[in-house]
């Protein structure tokens, strides 16, 4: 898992991404492609 700063490179990078918000972090997470995780924070 990738933390960044900025979330909206790593949406952005493939369609299946979303945005989920838990214990006041913003995560993304992808079923399709688990390498793509990332959270902010």
């Amino acid at each position: 898992m990738k933390v960044r700063c900025s979330l909206k490179s790593a949406k952005m990078r493939d369609k299946d991404c979303k945005l989920v918000r838990r214990k006041g972090r913003i995560y993304i997470i992808n079923k399709k492609n688990p390498r793509m995780k990332a959270r902010q924070g």
